[in-house]
């Protein structure tokens, strides 16, 4: 039962049918609340615009956007951090009928001339002198290309450039009134471009209906609140930010604060004080290790604290989930939390409702932790052709080692070989420019093949077994899901990044990058010099990584061991290639760079 304190305010499906509506119903009826927050020029928390403000804003921007002879179904882009320049500038182009390309702020230019390229994106919105550098080598490339807008003033090179053009002096200084059209649901939105872990990215194209049916479907199995405020800091670019981060709280009139920048997210945390965060996996498995590092450092005497809160808060998790009894342990509680669990969530700002976690599959033992010292994660799974969210866990049925059941109106059914498949009103419209593809993928019933497999309980709880393309198939036959491997061995906080590999060869072996600190700690254990990252074949250094990896490995059937390990010399970025701008491996590139470690790994001692 919800505080009397909370109030619901949800625009219903009938009042507002494209997402232009949706904003200006919202400020039809919260003109004076907050629609964003955002820190001031000077770092301070928190400068509020009202939905009326915004409203104000985007007519401007409109009318920045008319003055360029735009026409109803051209493609304007985006490749800003999350900001209410995102925001305005989205709200504006859709107003006007215009398609939105998101792209990552930090993606390659290969990357992104590609996307703007096969878009004929007419606009292109960015943050200023860094992005223009890279975008400028490839200007001849891009001929459809009127506008390019800068958020912060360009410097003088190039300053008659006739493409680009400071935000200050292209935007009005006023405007008419916000114009929402009259568009059919059914038409395009936005063109959103999958990560592209194997070759090019695709283009998503998604429909007005298909966003807002996703956004509504959600609203029906997770209560959100007029009082709620949500930290924005996955980007924009990603389906799941931007569905659940952006249209969900217009459409309940809550609140949304972006962060400077994920490096400053910590203290960005503690000063908004969020009650609700959108989130990959990859966040809480951070926290989960500087837990650890501190639990590792402390007394004894603490670390068995810490483990009595997590055996007496998992049984509180489950007796609330109506899945365990009530236990006289639970009168510790009030003490537990004050001195446990509350100095961890403290560091998350300390009111947080709900965590929504996506985009990948988040280890069990992590988000165990977490639920039961009192931070609600809610795992879900979607996929950008589904505009994103297939299903999610709820408060009162949250079953971690899931990831929930389908959200209302989404049918879901199990194909050949276990594969996961997909129908419903957030199914996407198909691929920009490939017929093939798009064929390939959504069958003649209307079923989108994810290319995950699954299976579904009972109840209708499903849980991700593997991925089509991502088995690795040792040379004995056995058939090994290497994302569950690299999960459980990234939970010890040696490891920063983990690639497991071995198809066709006759075991298991991974190529690692260490955490600095920790590496260091045990470097010195071994009497070794922490800069000499030399594993010889049996190693002493060797062996100590494999016995860590070992220890999270223990519940793996008996062939799936690593046999063998290397640490990469350097982290890998987004920048080289590989990881994706959502920070998914690349494995094909790792691969290509990493030749020679990998069949190091491989060569007869």
């Amino acid at each position: 039962m919800k505080p009397q304190s909370h109030r619901i305010d949800l625009i219903p499906p009938e009042a507002a049918h494209t997402l232009p509506a949706v904003f200006r119903e919202r400020v039809k009826r919260s003109p004076k609340g907050c629609g964003f927050r955002r820190f001031d020029r000077n770092d301070r928390c928190c400068e509020t615009t009202t939905w009326e403000k915004t409203e104000r804003l985007a007519a401007r921007w409109q009318a920045a956007l008319r003055r360029e002879g735009l026409q109803a179904g051209d493609r304007v882009a985006v490749m800003l951090r999350n900001s209410l320049e995102w925001v305005v500038f989205d709200l504006a182009a859709m107003g006007l009928g215009l398609v939105t390309v998101p792209l990552y702020a930090n993606d390659r230019p290969d990357n992104f001339t590609f996307i703007l390229k096969e878009t004929d994106a007419r606009v292109l919105l960015i943050e200023g002198e860094r992005q223009w550098e890279q975008i400028r080598e490839s200007s001849d490339r891009l001929p459809q290309l009127i506008r390019i807008v800068s958020v912060t003033p360009f410097c003088e090179t190039d300053a008659h450039h006739p493409q680009r053009v400071d935000l200050d002096r292209w935007l009005p200084d006023q405007a008419d009134g916000y114009a929402a059209g009259d568009e059919d649901p059914d038409a395009l939105a936005s063109i959103v471009y999958t990560s592209g872990t194997t070759g090019h990215p695709k283009g998503v194209m998604l429909s007005h209906r298909n966003i807002l049916a996703n956004a509504h479907a959600c609203l029906e199995r997770v209560p959100v609140y007029t009082d709620d405020l949500f930290l924005s800091f996955l980007p924009l670019s990603h389906t799941l930010e931007r569905t659940v981060g952006y249209y969900l709280p217009m459409l309940a009139g809550a609140c949304v604060a972006h962060v400077r920048s994920l490096e400053k997210l910590p203290e960005d945390l503690t000063a908004v004080g969020p009650t609700i965060i959108v989130c990959v996996p990859l966040i809480f498995e951070r926290m989960y290790k500087r837990v650890n590092a501190r639990l590792a450092a402390a007394p004894a005497w603490r670390r068995r604290l810490f483990d009595l809160t997590v055996a007496v808060g998992r049984r509180r998790f489950l007796h609330g989930q109506g899945r365990g009894p009530w236990s006289l342990l639970f009168l510790l509680w009030p003490l537990l939390h004050r001195w446990v669990a509350a100095p961890v969530l403290a560091a998350l700002g300390g009111r947080i409702r709900l965590a929504i976690s996506g985009g990948a599959p988040l280890n069990p033992e992590v988000a165990g932790v977490f639920n039961v010292l009192g931070l609600n994660i809610l795992q879900g799974y979607g996929l950008t052709e589904a505009s994103p969210v297939v299903s999610t866990n709820t408060l009162e049925d949250n079953r971690p080692e899931t990831v929930g059941k389908p959200l209302p109106g989404v049918e879901v059914k199990l194909g050949d070989h276990q594969e996961l498949m997909v129908r419903g009103p957030s199914v996407m419209l198909g691929y920009w420019r490939e017929s093939a593809a798009t064929q390939a993928a959504i069958d003649a019933e209307g079923w989108l093949h994810t290319g995950d497999q699954a299976s579904i309980d009972a109840d209708g709880h499903i849980t991700l077994t593997g991925r089509l393309k991502d088995i690795i198939v040792l040379s004995n036959g056995e058939k090994v899901p290497p994302a569950d491997l690299e999960l459980a061995i990234a939970t010890d906080p040696l490891f920063d990044q983990v690639m497991v590999m071995g198809e066709g060869r006759p075991y298991l072996a991974a190529l690692v990058v260490l955490n600095e600190t920790e590496w260091d700690k045990l470097a010195h254990g071994l009497g070794r010099d922490p800069q000499n990252r030399d594993m010889p074949a049996g190693g002493i250094a060797e062996r100590a990584l494999l016995q860590r990896i070992g220890a999270k490995m223990a519940g793996f059937p008996g062939y799936a061991r690593i046999h063998r390990v290397r640490a990469s010399a350097g982290s890998w970025e987004t920048r080289d290639g590989a990881l994706t701008a959502t920070l998914k491996i690349r494995r094909q590139v790792l691969a290509t760079h990493l030749a020679d470690e990998i069949e190091s790994l491989y060569a007869r001692p």
